[in-house]
């Protein structure tokens, strides 16, 4: 639009120098080439089963959104045309415009939502399969209204071969070549094993489909979307189109399609009879879907926020709009004014649309725990809840080992979660399921975690519940549904693989950023305690706990702090498994002994050896050291014969600490899980890095005022003070009269 006659280009030597007349026609065909692959695209990454049963809440509000709309927006664009005078031009576009706006496209809400970060929230999975199924209706009306265009006579019989064309083309995509495709390429196939020429043959029937399209009377488009339809979502076909496509599709075709349609808007061909009249149907068409969406929203109970944000979300504008324009266009339908103000409209409604919905919604708000979720504050005779997640099938025996340990008894039940995680690629609609529930449709690897869930289960039958669930998303959104399952499973605990992985040389034999960045965002927003799994398993060959007689050394490094108090809850509790050999290893500073801090931690440390007292198996020790260097020697020689080490992300400042943050490489870790993720730590056990959860800020200040009413009415009559205790104000006590009366 800058280059075009709205700005620079009104000038003609500008217009004629940067894009001249012979360039138009290579831009076309670029920009048709363009919208193919990119609606092809949208196609492949589309489930059809979730298009056409999308549930209940969502097939009401797309229908809604859609009917609603266009029954109105379209009466009002009749009662203009007859009621306003105005250009024959103007009248005929008035009814396609009203069209266009109504739309409720799939593709643009889904872009949408990834740019928003929302796609994983509840309001993102409503607005994604409300759009899918509104897109559904009006893409079969479409089609229906093209081949009723191609009858030769108003007679029934001139409509049926346009339309038997139709479906013939569409049980030829869904019932021959989408069985086929599914049966050549099966989920245990990975990406790479599509090779060259069937991604060229995949694309060679793109165009073939466009012009098939073309021969029945449909617009080149229908064809490329119908086939990416056919072909299976996800891996591995359609992991790697989506691929192959990223780059040539997307970044160079589908932007010449837009720099086209931009290049064809003149603000200044539009006269103020077109402004208002076209401008009036807008914003009707745009208050009409708000309410058409808010109502049903409310009805199924929905929140009235969450249902504006929706209704706000469904009228975004986009890629599919614009294609309808440039269609009504080139057929003559429209006039350059009613495509101008249409393509102007597409920018000013999602200009003010996303900043809106971020103002107005917050996902973070979903992942807000009102209470503590830790270990050490939880009651050691209720059912211990823990929420481990799996990127692939290296972690899974160090994972069934941590659990093991974690130690499930009929005094102490276990309720374990198991998260698959997968990164969502070559489908756009993100999943979270029960694995038991869909077996057979998610991939192998989570088939492997539920079946090692049930064999936990069964070797610790009555002491143990285990469930599993597939997430199938973008790494910059997953935690979401990590914090939403350890919500609603009430988690003490939730466990992460590192996003470093070891070779059987000690060596680290990859990384995965993404996978850190999704670390860092729950340690950020859990709400419960979280743990980061070092594995080192591979370097002692995965020794199972349950299946060797050799002991299970675990060891726990104290210094200070919150964290560290975590860290020695979770390891008493594996201390109580038979095979398990603790070890407490407390690093003191000389002179520190009569600080308050370090009394503290006395006091929680005696609580818990004078409970395990009668537990040999259990040792504790002391180790005083002066500075960083003697730490770090001590790590790298004292630490060999452990097979698994817990330790707490932050600690108290201490001169043993000083310095050695600078070198830290995964912050993440903190400084002392750090330098125990180093490939030069002597050592092949794995590590234990864990956070204790922490309330808010807005949370904390209502637990101060809860505990400031508490406090007065009980004791009225003696001053009362609440004391924070520890440096984080992560717990607190009641003072009554100078004196510490509870925790």
């Amino acid at each position: 639009m800058i280059f075009g006659p709205s700005i620079l280009g009104h000038s003609q030597d500008v217009a004629d120098t940067v894009f001249p007349i012979r360039s138009r026609a290579i831009m076309d065909v670029f920009s048709g080439f363009g919208i193919m692959f990119f609606f092809f695209e949208v196609g492949v990454k589309i489930d059809p089963y979730l298009m056409v049963c999308p549930g209940r809440m969502a097939a009401v509000i797309g229908a809604s959104a859609l009917i609603i709309t266009t029954g109105l927006s379209i009466g009002l664009a009749v009662l203009l045309k007859t009621s306003v005078t105005m250009s024959t031009s103007l009248q005929n576009s008035l009814i396609l415009v009203a069209s266009s706006q109504s739309l409720t496209a799939f593709p643009v809400i889904s872009t949408l939502l990834d740019e928003l970060k929302i796609i994983n929230t509840d309001v993102g999975r409503i607005a994604l399969s409300s759009s899918m199924f509104s897109f559904l209706i009006g893409f079969s009306t479409t089609s229906i209204l093209f081949s009723i265009k191609q009858a030769n006579s108003h007679h029934i019989y001139s409509f049926l071969p346009p339309f038997l064309s139709v479906v013939a083309f569409v049980a030829t995509n869904f019932l021959i070549l989408r069985p086929k495709l599914k049966k050549m390429f099966t989920q245990a196939m990975g990406p790479k094993s599509i090779d060259e020429k069937t991604i060229a043959s995949i694309f060679i029937l793109v165009m073939v489909s466009a012009f098939i399209s073309e021969v029945i009377g449909q617009h080149y488009i229908f064809g490329p979307l119908l086939l990416g339809l056919a072909v299976p979502d996800g891996p591995p076909l359609g992991a790697a189109i989506s691929s192959k496509l990223a780059s040539l599709g997307l970044a160079f075709f589908y932007p010449a399609y837009c720099a086209v349609t931009g290049l064809q808007t003149n603000v200044f061909d539009v006269d103020l009879e077109t402004y208002y009249i076209i401008g009036i149907i807008i914003i009707f068409t745009f208050v009409v879907k708000l309410i058409a969406v808010i109502l049903p929203a409310l009805c199924f109970n929905l929140p009235i926020k969450e249902a504006v944000v929706l209704a706000l979300i469904l009228n975004a504008r986009g890629i599919v709009e614009l294609t309808f324009v440039n269609l009504w266009k080139d057929g003559k339908q429209i006039g350059n004014q009613s495509f101008t103000l249409v393509t102007v409209s597409v920018l000013v409604v999602t200009a003010i649309i996303t900043p809106l919905v971020r103002m107005l919604y917050d996902p973070e708000k979903q992942c807000v725990s009102e209470k503590r979720s830790t270990i050490h504050h939880s009651n050691s005779n209720l059912e211990f809840r823990i929420l481990v997640c799996i990127h692939n099938p290296e972690n899974i025996p160090t994972m069934m080992n941590i659990l093991e340990v974690t130690h499930a008894s009929e005094m102490n039940p276990v309720a374990v979660t198991a998260m698959v995680l997968i990164e969502l690629v070559g489908r756009s609609t993100p999943v979270l399921v029960r694995t038991d529930k869909h077996r057979g449709e998610t991939p192998l690897l989570a088939d492997q975690v539920l079946n090692s869930l049930i064999q936990y289960e069964a070797r610790n039958e009555g002491c143990t519940t285990a469930q599993s669930y597939t997430s199938m998303s973008q790494f910059q959104t997953m935690h979401d549904d990590i914090c939403r399952i350890a919500i609603d499973k009430r988690a003490n605990i939730l466990i992460l693989p590192f996003h470093k992985k070891w070779a059987i040389s000690g060596k680290i034999e990859s990384t995965s950023s993404p996978i850190q960045n999704l670390n860092i965002n729950v340690l950020n927003k859990a709400p419960c305690s979280v743990g980061i799994l070092i594995d080192r398993g591979i370097l002692t060959g995965f020794t199972s706990v349950r299946t060797s007689q050799l002991k299970f050394h675990v060891a726990v490094l104290f210094l200070s702090g919150s964290d560290d108090l975590e860290a020695l809850a979770y390891s008493f509790r594996m201390g109580k498994h038979e095979r398990v050999h603790l070890t407490i290893i407390r690093l003191l500073v000389p002179g520190d002994e009569n600080s308050k801090d370090i009394k503290l931690d006395n006091n929680v440390i005696h609580e818990y050896r004078q409970a395990n007292k009668e537990n040999d198996r259990i040792t504790y020790e002391e180790r005083v050291l002066t500075d960083g260097l003697c730490l770090s020697s001590y790590m790298s020689s004292n630490l060999e014969h452990y097979n698994l080490i817990l330790v707490g992300k932050t600690h108290q400042d201490s001169p043993l600490l000083h310095g050695l943050g600078e070198w830290n490489e995964s912050p993440e870790l903190g400084v002392m899980g750090d330098m125990l993720a180093s490939p030069y730590l002597k050592t092949k056990a794995s590590v234990l890095v864990i956070q204790q959860h922490k309330l808010g800020g807005k949370l904390l200040s209502k637990n101060m005022r809860f505990l400031r009413s508490k406090s007065s009415s009980i004791y009225p009559e003696l001053p009362t003070k609440i004391i924070c205790q520890g440096a984080k104000t992560d717990s607190f006590y009641i003072s009554v009269d100078g004196s510490r009366h509870s925790y």
